[in-house]
């Protein structure tokens, strides 16, 4: 076949149309019924409410209470995921003795099932059968209620999240770090500069695109965090660690109310998108240095 040949039209657009009709009628249907008040059970006709959906889920004190549970979560888990990743990626690049099986080691919690992980973590941290309190109890300590109190409950949540996904980080980090040119190290250790200059002046300038692209990425996985929470706390006790998408999954499939739900969705795209183009935004001007 010719590049200009007019038969790979008939090869590609049902391709496209197909993945445009996947992609985008869900997108359309769900703005659509988000104008809705619209119940599966008890079942009520879909009748038109235009921004009521939206309004109802401004004033309700539960909504923002998921968006700043979702908020301390992700940012809390991400910025020590990067302090950490980045550390342990720059000792395996040093070439610490063992470092293969450190590599491989590290990588094994980010090749795990998100619920997996969580089942153990409430294993673990179990207030009354859990192995850690029972650690605590042969040095005479009390049991600590880790998933019966609100802080608690969201420390474990956030310590889950920083195991299971600080490989990710190490991983992307060390990739990066291996493409810094040699030479310019070598031009340092002549001007005698020290180790720690050499990090700040040399090898956190060149390695910020690679850090902001890592971050932002964790970032936006961290706001849809979902099955950790379901697994480990069901967003309890009470609602103190209820995240906004499983708000939405308790509206959408416990109460079946499908308007308030579509709605609910499309608040949480206009947050992440906010949060996304301010933290591009922000660091725009210090990408820029680096080209």
């Amino acid at each position: 076949m010719m590049r200009n040949d007019p038969i790979k039209h008939v090869f590609i657009w049902p391709a496209v149309l197909v993945v445009l009709a996947i992609s985008i009628f869900p997108l359309i249907y769900s703005f659509t019924t988000s104008f809705l008040s619209y119940r599966l059970i008890p079942p009520i006709p879909p009748r038109v409410v235009w921004f009521g959906n939206y309004a109802t889920l401004l004033q309700e004190p539960r909504f923002w209470n998921a968006i700043f549970t979702t908020t301390l979560i992700a940012f809390i888990a991400v910025g020590l995921q990067y302090v950490i990743g980045f550390g342990v990626a720059l000792a395996l690049n040093a070439r610490v003795p063992g470092e293969r099986l450190f590599r491989v080691a590290l990588l094994l919690p980010m090749l795990l099932a998100p619920v997996a992980v969580a089942l153990v973590a409430r294993m673990i941290f179990n207030p009354t059968m859990g192995p850690l309190n029972q650690f605590l109890s042969m040095f005479g300590l009390s049991n600590l209620p880790f998933l019966t109190n609100g802080h608690w409950a969201l420390a474990c949540i956030i310590a889950v999240e920083i195991w299971q996904w600080t490989p990710f980080v190490i991983l992307m980090m060390l990739a990066g770090l291996q493409t810094l040119p040699e030479d310019v190290y070598e031009a340092a250790e002549l001007e005698n500069a020290s180790a720690w200059q050499q990090f700040w002046g040399i090898t956190f300038p060149m390695m910020l695109p690679i850090s902001a692209a890592v971050v932002f990425i964790r970032l936006i996985e961290s706001y849809k965090i979902m099955d950790t929470v379901f697994v480990m706390t069901g967003g309890g006790p009470g609602v103190d660690t209820e995240t906004l998408t499983l708000f939405a999954y308790q509206e959408g499939f416990k109460k079946f109310n499908l308007g308030y739900t579509s709605a609910l969705s499309f608040l949480f795209l206009i947050a992440i998108t906010i949060i996304g183009v301010t933290y591009l935004a922000l660091l725009r001007p210090h990408l820029e240095k680096r080209r």
